[in-house]
């Protein structure tokens, strides 16, 4: 009988400690939690890859900034695979920095972003600094595209994979948890890293990177019900004394005191610790993406026995998501909320968009770069719904309009023309109406200018406009310019020293065909004043005057600009056309009779090897009529932009050394783009000039002007640094041109 009494015993004992084991892994809930780290958080997708191809099922995802970012991805049905691919092909540049292509600017606002330096907000006499560096509009433009396929689901753990997000509330400092609403847009703000992106507003609180205050949310992970907790950590450790050598290095290491001390209990309490090796990369190490995510697998591939133990997936795991292919979007209604300012028309128009139209996303993403680019709007942001009744979806944007309206600007430049100086500008929207712009350029320096515009910017309808420009520079020119040959005799001189002042105001009116081509038709007064000290009047020692004049001209241009960059295009084509009609001119010039001046430059840039660009230029001008002043001719030589009159830029010659009324230009530039931003140059223009070339048949002879240059450049925030070698075979002579900053 004990024999009996034993066994039964022994056997619900047996029962009773399996009762308090866990269950099988098979029965067990896997959370999947992915830290916050910026470019190091590339170290997921090589860790996700390796949880694909072990078929492991994940019940739960949760993630902080980056890890939010690719952890909603995956939970939206993507695998690691096509997250690999997707991060490969993307420019962070431009998704980070927000940079919008030229393409979507206007030509005001083009002209206005080429040659600033800084611009900073001012308000009530007080330079204000901008919240940070980048809307993050580009960030949210990819993920809502990226998410289309679940832009239904308002409850994240809906998703194919259940997950929410952390961020950070900036006026209570608490860790909000995002669960629920638009998935990009919760994404967007537990990614809004401070200073880089502007905070994210959601149901009126103020949100910014959620690694602020838990970049590891493990605990909130395991309040879902989950039992095993796969951690993937890409957090920096302390610097040692010899890392702290600069003071943003002291301010990281204090901001990863807390994170990095929660990361000691929060990583005892992760069943599969993952830490791929991160050190040598910082949150910015974009460009070595592939690298960071090759660690991730390795650091994962470490784990690989803890991970064959976890549940798999009985079925396929996922499905081929199209959408990452997408390349359109049927868009049906469209609805605006929070503009007050701007006219429904206004933004529609801005945005090219049509109700119940098929729209490719590289247009759609265009129109939210263009309407953007204006700088009218804080936060443009946006939810697609699925149409009730047809193919397609309804649009729901939410605009934060800007209110602050006044801008100051600096810039700084050198060239061997206006030589140095400095720019500021004080830039003011809605001065008078919603849609118009005022902007006044002071430049000191060696020779001082201005420059005045105001803009009514109507789009497509007839806008208008107002310019105002001072420029002013001292220059040995050809004596021959402004003296007959009996006075060059009598004088001996073969260069004259000129002191060359020129004040151009203009009313316009503006028109566009499509959003690159520009009609424009005004009306000019031009006050031209040039003398020289190197002769002198023998009875009052004064300087001599060879133009006191002022002129009044009707004048009409069309402008095509698709170049992909002003000062070293990769793409695009280029026409600029202009024709002035002069009609006055005031008593100095006492045998003026009326006279027209047309003048043309087309461009095409291409690039036929990768790093290798070339652009391909055309130039040709006119006079019609007689009697018309030498001071208007055509005048080429040197190297520059925004040239005053009819100067035009010709390699191997010095400033306005080659003089006629009408010329052909051509120019071939080859661009080679060593690493970035750096670029070596190689141009050869030929030209021919001379009085009524087009009647006498030389413009289609061979050429009787050309140069040659080869240069160095770089890109900076102050704009191009370029030295460039010139020579030309005629005068067998060579120079350098510099310039430094943008031009203006």
């Amino acid at each position: 009988m004990k024999p009996i009494l034993s066994i039964i015993l022994t056997f619900f004992f047996v029962v009773q400690l399996n009762a308090q084991q866990p269950p099988p892994h098979h029965d067990q809930k896997v959370g999947l939690v992915l830290s916050g780290g910026g470019a190091k958080g590339f170290a997921h997708i090589g860790v996700l890859k390796v949880i694909d191809s072990l078929n492991i099922k994940v019940d739960y995802i949760a993630g902080t900034s980056m890890g939010a970012i690719i952890g909603s991805l995956y939970a939206s049905g993507y695998s690691g695979k096509q997250l690999d691919s997707i991060f490969k092909e993307l420019n962070f540049d431009d998704v980070i920095n927000d940079n919008i292509p030229r393409a979507a600017k206007t030509f005001y606002e083009r002209e206005n972003s080429e040659k600033y330096a800084v611009s900073l907000p001012f308000e009530k006499f007080k330079v204000k600094l901008p919240s940070a560096l980048s809307r993050g509009q580009n960030v949210f433009n990819l993920l809502s595209k990226l998410t289309l396929h679940v832009s239904e689901v308002e409850d994240f753990s809906k998703l194919p994979i259940p997950f929410f997000c952390i961020a950070t509330n900036i006026e209570t400092g608490e860790a909000i948890i995002l669960d629920k609403g638009n998935l990009s847009q919760a994404v967007a703000a537990s990614g809004a890293f401070p200073s880089l992106f502007q905070p994210v507003i959601i149901d009126d609180n103020i949100l910014i990177d959620g690694g602020v205050t838990n970049n590891y949310p493990i605990d909130e992970l395991k309040a879902k019900g989950i039992d095993i907790i796969i951690g993937v950590d890409v957090q920096d450790g302390l610097a040692t004394r010899d890392e702290l050598s600069t003071a943003p290095d002291i301010l990281l290491q204090i901001n990863n005191y807390r994170t990095i001390n929660d990361m000691k209990k929060k990583a005892q309490k992760t069943d599969i610790y993952i830490k791929p090796d991160i050190t040598k990369f910082t949150v910015v190490s974009f460009s070595e993406g592939n690298t960071i995510i090759k660690n991730g697998e390795a650091a994962a591939r470490e784990k690989l026995e803890a991970l064959n133990e976890l549940p798999k997936y009985t079925l396929s795991p996922r499905e081929k998501i199209e959408e990452i292919s997408r390349d359109s979007i049927i868009i049906n209604d469209i609805k605006f909320q929070g503009n007050k300012r701007y006219t429904r028309a206004y933004l529609l128009g801005k945005l090219k968009l049509k109700p119940n139209s098929k729209v490719s996303y590289t247009d759609f993403n265009g129109g939210v770069n263009n309407l953007v680019a204006t700088n009218n709007f804080n936060a443009f942001q946006y939810e697609f719904h699925k149409s009730k009744n047809e193919a397609g979806y309804d649009m729901e944007a939410t605009l934060t309009e800007n209110q602050i309206t006044a801008l100051i600007k600096l810039g700084l430049h050198y060239d061997d023309l206006y030589k140095s100086a400095a720019l500021v500008n004080f830039t003011k929207k809605r001065l008078l109406l919603d849609n118009d712009v005022a902007s006044f350029d002071i430049i000191l320096g060696d020779n001082v200018r201005y420059n005045f515009e105001y803009f009514i910017d109507k789009g497509f309808y007839w806008s208008i406009g107002l310019k105002s420009r001072f420029n002013q520079f001292h220059k040995n020119v050809n004596a021959k310019f402004y003296l007959d040959e009996t006075q060059q005799t009598i004088t001996g001189l073969n260069q004259l020293e000129v002191d060359i002042q020129d004040q151009t105001n203009q009313f316009y009116l503006q028109t566009l065909f499509r959003k690159d081509f520009a009609l424009g038709l005004g009306a000019e007064h031009k006050r031209l004043k040039i003398k020289s000290e190197t002769l002198n009047n023998d009875q009052n020692d004064r300087a001599i005057v060879f133009e006191n004049t002022d002129y009044i001209s009707l004048f009409g241009t069309l402008k095509l600009d698709t170049y992909s960059n002003r000062y070293f295009p990769k793409e695009g084509f280029y026409f600029n056309g202009d024709f002035h009609l002069y009609v006055y001119a005031s008593d100095f010039n006492k045998d003026f009779s009326q006279f027209s001046i047309a003048k043309a430059d087309i461009g095409y840039a291409f690039t036929p090897i990768e790093k290798l660009a070339c652009n391909i230029i055309t130039q040709g001008g006119f006079r019609i009529g007689e009697n018309s002043p030498n001071s208007l001719n055509f005048v080429l030589g040197g190297y520059g932009n925004n040239f005053i009159n009819n100067y035009i830029a010709f390699y191997g010659y010095d400033y306005l050394a080659i003089l006629g009324n009408s010329f052909v230009k051509g120019t071939i530039n080859l661009d080679y783009e060593i690493f970035k931003k750096n670029h070596i140059t190689f141009a050869a223009n030929y030209a021919n000039v001379e009085d009524n070339i087009f009647d006498t048949g030389e413009w289609i002879t061979s050429p009787d002007y050309s140069g040659y240059a080869i240069g160095y450049s770089f890109e900076t925030f102050l704009g191009p640094i370029e030295a460039k070698y010139t020579y030309s075979p005629e005068v067998k002579n060579s120079m350098w041109f510099f310039n430094v900053g943008f031009w203006f």
